[in-house]
């Protein structure tokens, strides 16, 4: 057996679009064996209703637990939104982490007492995950939360830039702030593992002036924290590794998680499984 700091973090989304998050804890802790799954034979979880994505998600974390890691993260907001707590519990002692409560950290410590528009998935905007998280650390927020399901699309399909990508985000923020009653924003929140890949589009669209959060990075730091508080920090000698997994069509993640992943991806990389 593997000295407990030597196994793998494991790592799960609904498709791709968690490979931002990935991307940065293998930026920020190099030396980690990571084995990512993606749950592309049921995507999106955003749809699906809470009893669905809390069944997908407790499948996908038995399936990681059993290849023997020493950490859970979420990296999906619908699935964190809905089943965090039941994971928790469900695979206790194991540490178990989510994207929402970084995120949420992130976007108030950036603007406190600010005004917050949540672009997110269905799932995420029906159950308020990030509105219930901001108000539990800062109760003088304000928060609007926005369903954005095409630049779920936008994102998958690699359409990131040009002129349909900006209309589609352009369109959105007017309808959220048209919802909120001219609802004017200090920090828009990017709900979604995919919309980072829209980054730019939104910065475009709200000015320099706002604040743009998401929580890949800020996830990758409460991760380290937490191996850190649980002496589970891979040795200084480790060489880090990266194992990908998905329950269907590898040839299309491996085409489309490049671009989430920022490196080329071939389906003979992707290990197909079962759940």
């Amino acid at each position: 057996m593997k000295p407990s700091n030597s196994r793998p973090i494991g790592v799960f989304d609904s498709g791709v679009g968690g490979l931002t998050v990935l991307k940065a804890i293998r930026a920020r802790l190099p030396r980690e064996a990571l084995v990512y799954l993606g749950d592309t034979a049921r995507l999106p979880y955003g749809t699906k209703s809470p009893a669905s994505v809390l069944s997908y998600a407790l499948q996908a974390a038995r399936h990681l637990q059993q290849r023997d890691i020493k950490a859970l993260v979420i990296a999906c907001n619908t699935a964190s939104a809905v089943a965090l707590d039941a994971l928790a519990a469900e695979l206790a002692p194991l540490p178990v982490l989510g994207v929402v409560e970084p995120g949420a950290q992130a976007a108030v410590t950036a603007t406190p007492a600010g005004r917050h528009l949540v672009l997110a998935t269905e799932a995420t905007v029906r159950l308020g995950a990030y509105r219930h998280a901001i108000a539990a650390l800062d109760p003088a927020a304000a928060v609007c939360e926005l369903a954005c399901e095409l630049m779920v699309a936008l994102a998958e399909e690699g359409w990131t830039h040009g002129a349909i990508a900006d209309a589609v985000v352009r369109r959105y923020l007017a309808d959220g702030q048209a919802m909120a009653a001219h609802f004017a924003p200090q920090s828009v929140i990017l709900g979604c593992t995919h919309f980072p890949l829209l980054r730019a589009r939104v910065r475009a669209a709200v000015g320099d002036d706002v604040a743009i959060v998401d929580s890949a990075g800020t996830t990758a730091a409460a991760l380290e924290t937490m191996l850190v508080s649980a002496n589970l920090l891979a040795p200084a000698d480790g060489e880090g590794s990266l194992h990908l997994l998905a329950t269907d069509g590898a040839r299309r993640f491996a085409r489309v998680g490049g671009a989430f992943l920022g490196s080329a991806l071939a389906a003979d990389d992707i290990e197909l499984i079962d759940l």
